[in-house]
Formats: structure tokens, C-alpha cells, sequence
């Protein structure tokens, strides 16, 4: 897979070895998202759930982020993505990689993003239950965006709790929604 924009346009991030071991996101899908989100990434945090190798946090960080975390349940891709990850060093950013279940880590999580991108496998059936999670517990900041690939059999909901979605996306047999966190009411 390559990095498809921003300061590491053109380099090609490692993939596990064996069997096709992710469903990388399509270059032009993450090409397109990443062309959306333009330069408000600039200086904003992100986090890359179900990251698989970690191209698409390279691809936030490569877009200005900073900030950045990722998760990943499968241990075995560990190496891959410590690999990968390097690459945001010569940026003088660094990637922070947890390798745990994605519903531990968002119950663990402490921190609040200003955007959250969700790539679970396409079968994968609790993605409404994980953007749940994500509102009650806040891991959004306000004005910030969770941004769902799944397939166009799985719809998403327009509105989960405080999440209202702005746009959405189809690229193929997939969807990517564009969740936007309403600003809390200050009264």
C-alpha cells in the first residue's frame, strides 16, 4: 500500500505477510477522505481504530496531524505496524500504538480526539455500539468527527447520540459516513 498524500505521498507502507491478513482501505477511498478532511488536519488529533497496518494514521500524520494513536486487536500485526509507524519520525511525529481489543481501548481511553476513523472488517456487526461508546464517553471533541467505513449493506445511523452525520461517501460495495460531535450547549 502507499501513502497517498501529504509529506509521505508515494511511500509504500509494509503489509503482514501470509495470507492477506487486512482488507487494506482502498487507495482512492482513503485518498478521497483524506482530500475532504484537507487542511483542517493540520495540528489535530486522530486516532485510526482497527488500523491493520497503520497506513491510515501514516496517511493523518503525512496530512499534518499530530497526535495521533492507533489501535489494533490482532497482535500479529504488531510488528508491521511498528515498522510503518516509523515513518512519522522523520516528521518529527509520533504515533502511539496500542494492540488491544478496540471496545478495551475506547473503555480505557482518556484522551479526546478531534477525529476518530472506524475500519472495522466488514463483518464485523457492533459498529452502532462503538459510536456509542465513542459519545457517551466523550473520546470526541466537540466540533470533531468520527469518520465509519462499512460496507452498504450495514447502514449507519444518521444521528447516534450527539454524533449527526454531515456526509457521507460511496466507494464501491462501501460507504464512509462523516459523523460531526455537536458542540455541547454552553448553558
Amino acid at each position: 500500500m502507499r501513502i497517498t498524500g501529504g509529506l509521505l505521498k508515494g511511500r509504500i507502507t509494509q503489509t503482514p505477510s501470509g495470507k492477506m491478513a487486512i482488507r487494506p482501505a482502498m487507495d482512492m477511498m482513503r485518498e478521497s477522505v483524506f482530500a475532504i478532511l484537507g487542511s483542517e488536519l493540520k495540528g489535530k488529533s486522530f486516532l485510526d481504530l482497527f488500523s491493520g497496518s497503520g497506513t491510515i494514521a501514516l496517511e493523518a500524520v503525512s496530512h499534518g496531524a499530530s497526535g495521533v494513536s492507533l489501535c489494533e486487536m490482532d497482535r500479529d500485526k504488531a510488528k508491521t505496524i511498528i515498522e510503518n509507524v516509523k515513518m512519522a519520525e522523520e516528521l518529527g511525529e509520533r504515533i502511539d500504538c496500542h494492540f488491544m481489543a478496540v471496545e478495551l481501548f475506547l473503555r480505557r481511553c482518556k484522551k479526546q480526539f478531534d477525529y476518530i476513523f472506524l475500519d472495522p472488517p466488514f463483518p464485523y456487526k457492533f459498529r452502532l455500539e462503538l459510536l456509542e461508546t465513542i459519545d457517551r464517553r466523550k473520546l470526541l471533541k466537540d466540533g470533531g468527527f468520527a469518520i465509519v467505513h462499512h460496507p452498504k449493506e450495514d447502514p449507519v445511523p444518521e444521528e447516534i447520540g450527539s454524533l449527526k452525520r454531515t456526509d457521507q461517501r460511496v466507494y464501491g460495495r462501501s460507504i464512509v459516513d462523516f459523523l460531526k460531535k455537536e458542540v455541547a450547549d454552553p448553558k
